[in-house]
């Protein structure tokens, strides 16, 4: 098992239905230190997280950058990409 890099990622990329996060979005329970502030009641899809090999290929010198590098991974675009920057052109 890879440890926990505490890059965020996992806390801004991936929809969390049961935080009613949406996809690409921070957490709203993520603090500026980049740690969860709930973390004692976070929900269960949260405790059920696990760091892997996909935590080392998205890793980069910032949050951005690598939520971005996680969503490219499953080739996915936040909705607020699709409605206006970078959205298609008609």
């Amino acid at each position: 098992m890879t440890d926990c890099l505490r890059c965020a990622a996992c806390c801004v990329a991936p929809d969390i239905t049961a935080l009613g996060k949406p996809l690409g979005q921070r957490c709203p329970h993520l603090g500026p230190d980049l740690t969860c502030t709930i973390y004692d009641q976070r929900p269960a899809v949260c405790r059920r997280y696990r760091p892997d090999e996909l935590c080392d290929r998205i890793a980069a010198p910032t949050l951005d950058e690598r939520v971005q590098n996680y969503l490219a991974v499953f080739g996915l675009v936040p909705p607020s990409r699709l409605d206006g920057e970078g959205g298609q052109g008609g």
